[in-house]
């Protein structure tokens, strides 16, 4: 098999082999090439320690010296090279106590978590394929290289990270290594909120969504999102769904684009549902106040997963507001945008969108075209410009402190009063109208 090697990585290995070294492109990059994608890093492995592997090239920087690694830099652009290893024992669930060097190709390919990133290649000696992973992806099939529980346990966070590789290939976990995370589901605690959160990102971000499904399937999300699992777990009795509050989620997840906000505020959209249950005379299940209590819920989630506080924010935001519908006039659909914010208020008609498309067929053509309507509304508002928030009004502090107004709370409350002006009367948004406002005021 050829794998067409970038001329950066062709001369570090053939530099390694001109001083008696082996040396090999491994691990995803190989597994990319081998499914067309385009790599996004090239990692190498060899049998030349660190100290050789700088004495060979002008520029490296030691980005991970004790663990036998070195970055090579080549037109600013950086090459890690790692020292064929075998890890020590490991203490924490995550990091081994010690790693020494070896001078096996195979040692190293056998720490390694699956057997398709457990691959080398080397255009002398073509594909190193030790343990089945050219067979594993013709198949479509995630596996762990040896034992399964041996490589969760040595870390938790390749659970998290077998899921992720099966959302973003859209391959299935080996009956082994699901059985293993089943086991060692509880272990995963042992893994901070920012790498877990990593991988939740990526998965929520892959072409396949839905494999989110077994996050709750093998027991991990118990321990990192116990609010997924409840979802799962509480059920629907309305025209408006045929799924539980969890398949409706992971149904939704797959109906916007692969943006992290957009897929975290699906994934928490309905996060409240199952607090604010409730069951009619009728046998109809109602829910109401869930955008509210879910904002709020949102936020406490993604700071326990240690998401920034944009992203908090835009994502709690659009749970909020993701079931209000105003009325179609221009008037109500500008103070929408006042309220939402003007800045993620276009992501909402997707998550309005996503939500409709997951629920029932029950009115859903009515649903849609209203939203429909909601965008276009909201886009004729915006080829005319019209004023949405303070900074688009005619005037400003400066022309209000010249008009007398006192420097400080006041200027603050006098944009506000006449924002409220502009967003009944957009044609008002004059700098003689508003400062007449004010005068007589």
């Amino acid at each position: 098999m050829q794998i067409q090697l970038p001329e950066h990585v062709k001369y570090i290995l053939q530099t390694f082999r001109d001083a008696g070294y082996e040396a090999y492109a491994v691990g995803g990059c190989v597994r990319d090439s081998i499914l067309g994608k385009e790599p996004k890093d090239w990692d190498i492995t060899t049998n030349a320690t660190p100290t050789e592997t700088k004495a060979l090239f002008a520029r490296t920087i030691d980005t991970g010296i004790v663990h036998g690694t070195v970055t090579i830099l080549l037109d600013h652009t950086g090459y890690e090279v790692t020292t064929y290893r075998v890890d020590g024992e490991y203490e924490d669930g995550r990091h081994p106590k010690q790693v020494s060097f070896t001078a096996s190709l195979a040692e190293d390919l056998r720490r390694r978590d699956f057997t398709i990133n457990a691959m080398a290649y080397s255009d002398e000696e073509g594909l190193v394929d030790l343990f089945g992973g050219i067979n594993d992806l013709e198949q479509g099939i995630i596996r762990c290289v040896g034992m399964a529980t041996e490589r969760f346990t040595e870390d938790a966070l390749r659970m998290m990270r077998a899921i992720r590789f099966s959302a973003q290939l859209g391959f299935e976990l080996e009956a082994e290594t699901m059985q293993a995370i089943r086991t060692l589901a509880p272990t995963i605690r042992k893994i901070s909120a920012e790498r877990i959160q990593m991988e939740l990102i990526k998965t929520l971000v892959s072409d396949h969504p839905q494999h989110m499904r077994l996050l709750y399937e093998l027991g991990l999300s118990a321990y990192f999102l116990p609010e997924f699992d409840r979802m799962m777990e509480t059920g629907q009795v309305n025209p408006h769904h045929c799924y539980s509050v969890g398949e409706h989620t992971i149904h939704a997840l797959s109906q916007v684009l692969p943006d992290k906000v957009l897929r975290l505020t699906m994934l928490l959209h309905d996060v409240a549902k199952p607090a604010c249950k409730t069951s009619d005379e009728a046998g109809i299940d109602h829910f109401h106040g869930h955008p509210k209590l879910g904002a709020e819920m949102a936020k406490q989630i993604l700071r326990r997963l240690k998401l920034d506080n944009d992203t908090i924010r835009r994502v709690s935001s659009l749970i909020l507001w993701h079931d209000d519908n105003p009325p179609l006039t221009a008037r109500a659909v500008r103070r929408a945008v006042v309220r939402v914010g003007i800045e993620q208020f276009p992501d909402l008609f997707a998550v309005k969108r996503a939500d409709v498309l997951a629920q029932s067929d029950y009115k859903r053509d009515e649903k849609l075209l209203y939203i429909d309507d909601y965008e276009r509304i909201y886009q004729e508002i915006r080829r005319q410009q019209q004023c949405l928030c303070i900074r688009d009004l005619a005037v400003d502090g400066k022309d209000l402190m010249e008009a007398g107004i006192t420097q400080g709370k006041e200027i603050g409350e006098t944009l506000k009063r006449l924002l409220e002006l502009v967003l009944e009367e957009p044609e008002k948004n004059t700098k003689e109208y508003l400062l007449s406002q004010i005068k007589e005021s």
